[in-house]
C-alpha cells in the first residue's frame, strides 16, 4: 500500500470515511475527541461525588 498504510488499514479507514468529504471527516475526528474529553470529566465527576457521598456516611 502506499504512505506506509497497510491494505487492511485503508478498507478499514474506507468502510468508516468512505462517502464523507473530508470536512466532514475533520468534523467527526474532532467530535470523537471532544466526546472522549466530555466522558472522561463525567467519569472524573462521578469518582469525585461516589467520594463525596462516602465521606458524608462517616466512611473515610
Amino acid at each position: 500500500m502506499h504512505f506506509g498504510v497497510t491494505e487492511q488499514t485503508y478498507y478499514r479507514w474506507r468502510k468508516e470515511y468512505g462517502g464523507m468529504r473530508v470536512e466532514q471527516a475533520r468534523s467527526l475526528k474532532e467530535l470523537e475527541k471532544e466526546n472522549g474529553r466530555l466522558k472522561k470529566l463525567v467519569a472524573d465527576i462521578s469518582l469525585d461525588n461516589a467520594i463525596l457521598k462516602e465521606a458524608a456516611k462517616g466512611n473515610f
